[in-house]
This record gives C-alpha cells, structure tokens and sequence, in this order.
C-alpha cells in the first residue's frame, strides 16, 4: 500500500472514526463515505459532482431490497397490501431522518453558506438524503452484507411498531372526506422540480370547505400521499407519530 494511501485511510479515520463506532462499520476507503456526507451546496462549479445525489439514487434502491426482505422473512403470513404498507413506513423521510438523528449525522454533513442549519423539521429531507446516500456509501465499501448489516441494526426494532401496516392516507382521507360529506378529494400538481432522473413533486389536494394541504415526493403518488397526510392531521384526524406516509 503506497503511503499517500496509507495516509489518505489515517486522516479518514482520524476524521470519522466516531461515526464509524455509531455505524457500527469501519471503512476501507472514506472517499464515498466523504462524498455521501457532502450536500450539493458545496460545489464550487455547476459541473461538479462531489455531493451525495448519486449515492442517494443507489442507496435509496439497496435499503428498499433489504427492508423488503427483511418483512418478507419476518412477516410470512402477510399479504402483499400489507407489506407494502408496512416497507412505506420504513422507508419514508421522516424515518430515515430520526435514524439520522439518531446518528447525529448533522455533526459530519458538509453544506454551503445557503444550508446552514440541518436539524430541525425543516432540514428533514436532507438528513433522510444523506443516510441513503450513507448506505450507498457502506454498499461500495462492503458489499450487500454490509450494507444489510447497518440496515438490519437500525431498523429491525421498527419492523413491529404499531400502525406501520395502517392504510395509506389517499384512502383514509377519501373515507373521511366522504362520511363527513365534504365530496371527493381533488388533488393537484402545483410543481415538478430537480432532474428528471429524480423529479420531486409539489401537489395540493383539497376538499369542500377545507383549506388545501400540499405535499412533496419523489413520485406524484407520494406527492399525493404526502398532502393527504398533512390535511389529515390538520384536521385532527390522524396524530403527527401515526405518519405513514
């Protein structure tokens, strides 16, 4: 091993080694840990690609294979509605941002002068980002075992929590809507932004007499998921923890 390797995995080490003991994972190479942890807001030039998007993109794919198998093995006498149900929850933002949290990855996570602050509410969606870019970044490292392995750590104590299999919030807010006599929900594209390889959805839904809700995704359908939500728990139908969207 030359020795700029030899001092590249020290400083690498020197630099992440806490994370590395909270990930319960040691790397071989930090370039890909590094870039994982870099938000896009950094970049000096337009074409330059060192921040997490692309990890994100394959992280993304690695944790839903292995959460899919890992309900499927422990969940066999389930149906295919349910697991579904079940993979949203554990799959979406606001999971992946209390994991994160957890983590305490804001501690690492570079940003421009424009990202300031990433805890908080507000910042959810860049957390959630970097821990599916972070798992991209294990997968490269280590392999699928790896990977599975820091994915079966942190989410295998989730895999029963109570209202992960509650029906989707298109349906409940439709049910709602209709005994209460408020018409069919009317949902409504308000903005497409990001590149089309990984579009995030802006779309409102509304129902008589109630103001609009609007909700983001990374899908039209969870766009929709997302704004149905948010005006069920406006209107105090659905609690803020019992988000399955």
């Amino acid at each position: 091993m030359s020795q700029v390797s030899v001092t590249s995995r020290e400083r690498g080490k020197k630099r992440f080694g806490n994370l590395e003991k909270r990930l319960g994972y040691g790397f071989t190479d930090y370039a890909n840990l590094e870039r994982a942890l870099t938000h896009a807001s950094v970049r000096k030039k337009s074409d330059d690609t060192f921040h997490y998007e692309r990890l994100e993109f394959l992280g993304d794919r690695v944790l839903g294979l292995t959460i899919a198998d890992l309900l499927h093995r422990s969940f066999p006498s389930a149906d295919e509605g349910e697991l579904s149900l079940r993979l949203n929850a554990l799959v979406k933002g606001n999971t992946l941002a209390e994991i994160a949290d957890e983590l305490r990855l804001h501690e690492f996570i570079r940003t421009g002068g424009d990202l300031k602050e990433l805890t908080g509410k507000r910042m959810q969606s860049v957390r959630a980002d970097v821990l599916e870019a972070l798992i991209a970044s294990i997968y490269l490292d280590g392999g699928l075992e790896a990977a599975s392995g820091f994915i079966h750590r942190f989410w295998s104590d989730r895999l029963h929590v109570e209202h992960a299999a509650r029906r989707d919030s298109k349906t409940e807010l439709q049910e709602w809507a209709h005994a209460n006599r408020l018409g069919t929900p009317k949902y409504k594209e308000k903005d497409r932004s990001g590149p089309d390889h990984d579009p995030v959805f802006t779309v409102s839904v509304s129902v008589q007499g109630k103001q609009a809700a609007i909700g983001n995704g990374r899908s039209k359908r969870a766009a929709e998921q997302e704004a149905a939500r948010a005006l069920l728990v406006r209107e105090g139908v659905w609690q803020e923890e019992e988000d399955v969207a």
